[in-house]
């Protein structure tokens, strides 16, 4: 996740006043996609399963995007 500017192959979805940009291929094979706020951070959860274990937060895998 980061800041970024709405670019043409984006999908803009907008929730509770935030403003999401999503790259419409990776929505394809990546959805559904849940994003939740943590006191750390946020944490990632979509149809993709990551293979590195986040070193940032304590719990699944899910919470790291890199």
């Amino acid at each position: 996740m980061a800041l970024d500017e709405p670019q043409d192959a984006d999908e803009i979805i907008e929730d509770n006043g935030f403003q999401f940009l999503i790259n419409k291929q990776f929505l394809e094979k990546a959805q559904p996609i849940k994003v939740d706020f943590l006191v750390t951070g946020f944490k990632l959860d979509c149809a993709i399963k990551f293979e590195d274990t986040c070193k940032s937060c304590a719990t699944d895998t899910s919470c790291c995007s890199t």
